[in-house]
């Protein structure tokens, strides 16, 4: 995978999740870490799969 050296830029996409792209380093709570390019962080507060979005906002009926 190609790395991608820009800086994080932050979107709040309409009645949907936070998007981060640019090079978006990710550490877990053990220490491990990773480097995503584009991540989808949920902010209706009913994904399963948090702190990532999983889609649930569009049948949960999210606005925001």
């Amino acid at each position: 995978m190609k790395k991608n050296n820009e800086k994080p830029s932050i979107l709040f996409l309409e009645n949907g999740p936070i998007q981060v792209s640019g090079s978006v380093q990710i550490s877990g709570q053990y220490g491990e870490k990773h480097t995503e390019e584009t991540i989808y962080v949920c902010r209706c507060g009913d994904s399963k799969n948090k702190p990532y979005c999983d889609g649930t906002h569009k049948t949960a009926g999210f606005k925001g």
